[in-house]
Parts: C-alpha cells; structure tokens; sequence
C-alpha cells in the first residue's frame, strides 16, 4: 500500500499544480485530485494537501513537495 495524498483541485488552480506534477511521477504515491476536500478557508489561504488523512501545507509547491515527503518518512504506514 502506497502513501496516499490528495489534492483539491482548487487548491490545485491556486498554485499547488507544480507539486502534484512532481509528485505524480513517484511510483511509490498515490496521488489524486479532487473537486473539493472541504478545506475551502485552508485552501484559499495556503498551499496544502491531505496526506494519509493528514493536512501537510507548505508556503511554495517545492516546501510542499518537501514537507510531504518529510510527513511520509516521519509518518509510515506500517
């Protein structure tokens, strides 16, 4: 079972677009998009995903991708 970290694609339109590429192309994470996550005040103030249920935000889509990463190894599922 792979880490699983979803993005609100509104979230996606507010800057958040560079980081779910990057991440997209790790085989070893499920990343998905979807229409709203019901984070609406968060995800009009920052950048963020969920991640395993988690929400991880970062002030740029590289501290992100950074962040997201550091959440899975500092969080594993098993």
């Amino acid at each position: 079972m792979n880490p699983m970290v979803e993005f609100c694609i509104s979230n996606l339109a507010n800057g958040s677009q560079e980081a779910f590429e990057i991440l997209e192309q790790d085989p070893n994470l499920d990343v998905l998009e979807y229409g709203c996550l019901s984070y609406c005040s968060l995800c009009s103030e920052t950048l963020f995903a969920i991640v395993n249920g988690d929400v991880v935000e970062g002030d740029s889509p590289d501290d992100l991708v950074k962040k997201i990463y550091a959440y899975i190894e500092e969080n594993p599922l098993f």
